[in-house]
Order: C-alpha cells, then structure tokens, then sequence
C-alpha cells in the first residue's frame, strides 16, 4: 500500500528519513482491530518529531507516520479515527493511562491507503464535515477542545489568552473559543501570523510578552519557557495556565510564589478520549465552525507537505488526500 513512513531517523535533517512510496500491509497488529481506508489525513509536528528519532526507538523503523485521518471502515462508513491507543484492558479516560500510545508510536499510523485501529477508535463522520476538515481533528483540534472546556473549564463569556499564533493546537484554540462564545486574545511574536489570528475570529491580539489591557480567566499554554512567566502575569487569581505543550522548553522557572499567592490553578492536558473528539464533531457541526486547513494536496506530495511543515511556512492545517477505493 502506498504510505509516509520513517525508513530512519536524523536529528538535524528529519526529512532524509521520510520516504513516500509502496510498503506492506502488515494487517491487524492486535486482534479485533479494524482497517479504516483513509481519505484524507492531516499532518502534525509529531511526524517530525518522530523522523528526529524522539518518541519512535529505531528498533521499530519503517513506520507509518502520522496521527489524523478520516475515511471509511470495514462497515462501509463514513468515521474519524482516533489516534490514542490505550493498553489492553484499560477503563475510563485513556489519556490517563500510563502505557497509552499514539497511532505511529507503537502501531503504524495514519498517513497510508489502510491504517488499523482499535474498533472503539472510530467516531462517525457527519456529512457535514469534508473529508479533509475532518481530518484536522485528532490531534490539534481535539487537544484545543481538551484545553478549552476540560482543563480550563471556561464558558460562554470568560476571557482566553492563547499563547502563540498559528500553530495547530493555537488556531485551533481561537476557532472553538470563538465559537463556544469566548473572548480570545492572542499573543504571538510575529505580526503577520497575528493578523491572521484577527482575522480567524481572536478578538485581540498583542506581541508576546505584551502588557494585556486586563487579566484572563484562562490561558492556554503550548510554548513554555519562551511565554510562561508572561503566563503567570497574565492570568487572574483563581484563573487557570491549561498546558499541552512546551515547544519553546519544559523547564521554566515556576514562580511558585505567584502560583500559590494568587491561587493559580496549573493543569496538564493531553490530546483528549473518544468521547471528547465525538462532541467535537457535533459541536463543529452544530455550530458551523470549521478547522482552518492551509493546503490540500494529493498524497503524492506527500514530501512537498512535510516540507512546508519543516519551514513553519504554515497557518492551519496541512491535508493529505487519497483517491476513493
């Protein structure tokens, strides 16, 4: 089957290891699994993570990149696929399972004609949704959705700031809080990619590190070390710092003083469970709100996409397509 898999790994130069052409089916990996032929798939910063050799040991080279798809199962329909994997057994919130995996981790991911998937990893695709919109969701959108209204627990009417401008998990923020009737303010060091964010539905946008007008309720944290002390200032007493990510490094000085003095609340998130990505589809369907996606390109181009990803020359989403079977 076609694919975009790691054949190796290089630190400085990810895209050396990135081939795109014909790979073997394996099949099930565990028994009861399910093929989804994919239609469309997204890509994430995971992949090139990935193609550095972090979180993917070499001793499970060639693997099948990627985390995102939709297209169709085993039924005949229409699904999302979700990409984290929890272990054998596991009950509840499988993003709290410490052995859980992510599609290309352990298990061939998403960027292939067929990727195989627990049968409780699929959430149905509403016509509503084209197939490269759906996508975008897995990953970044359903992380963005975790942050919003689990970690964060923000409603109707609280003020978010989201740290960075045109990240995924960032513009995926500024789609679902405005559209669940927040008010978004964006900070970001570069001006163009603000804009951008203004004209995505933010309300505000300020440079980073900026002095904000007032205080937030919640601030949704992917960066780290570059933006958590602006973080910290920025939130309200009894506000919460929803983190996902620390793109920037993970080891920032914590300013205890100011977490406990005013009552910070620090939650982690990551990614989000079946359920989750299930509203989210219906709450993008109900409200209107559409993931923001950069490109579609036809698998093929494959390369050319992992390319832009590299560069940073992107705002939303990169979309992989494959023809129907």
């Amino acid at each position: 089957m076609l694919a975009a898999y790691a054949a190796r790994q290089d630190a400085d130069h990810p895209l050396e290891g990135l081939v795109v052409g014909e790979i073997t089916d394996p099949g099930p990996p565990e028994p009861g699994w399910v093929p989804v032929r994919v239609r469309a798939a997204a890509l994430n910063h995971h992949d090139l993570w990935s193609l550095r050799g972090v979180g993917l040991p070499a001793d499970r080279l060639p693997m099948v990149l990627g985390c995102d798809a939709a297209g169709v199962d085993d039924q005949g329909r229409d699904v999302v696929v979700h990409a984290v994997v929890a272990s054998p057994g596991w009950r509840g919130d499988e993003t709290l399972d410490p052995a859980r995996t992510l599609l290309s981790e352990k298990y061939p991911g998403t960027l292939a004609e067929t990727v195989w998937v627990p049968p409780g990893n699929v959430v149905p695709k509403p016509p509503e949704l084209t197939w490269a919109e759906a996508a975008c969701l897995p990953t970044a959108y359903l992380t963005a959705y975790r942050l919003l209204f689990h970690a964060a627990d923000l409603r109707p009417g609280r003020r978010v700031l989201v740290q960075g401008a045109g990240g995924g998990v960032s513009t995926a923020a500024v789609v679902l809080g405005r559209a669940a009737g927040l008010e978004v303010w964006v900070c970001g060091r570069d001006e163009a990619r603000n804009q951008r964010a203004l004209e995505l539905g933010a309300h505000a946008v300020f440079p980073s590190g900026a002095r904000l007008p007032a205080q937030v309720d919640a601030v949704l944290e992917t960066v780290g070390e570059a933006t958590w002390a602006h973080s910290l200032r920025a939130v309200r007493p009894g506000g919460t710092i929803a983190v996902a990510g620390a793109t920037s490094g993970a080891m920032p000085p914590a300013d205890l003083g100011r977490v406990f003095f005013r009552s910070v609340q620090v939650a982690g998130s990551t990614m989000g469970t079946v359920e989750e990505l299930s509203r989210l589809v219906a709450f993008l369907v109900a409200s209107g709100a559409r993931p923001l996606v950069d490109e579609v390109l036809p698998f093929a181009d494959a390369a050319r996409a992992f390319r832009r990803l590299l560069d940073g020359d992107v705002f939303g989403k990169l979309v992989l397509e494959l023809p129907e079977a």
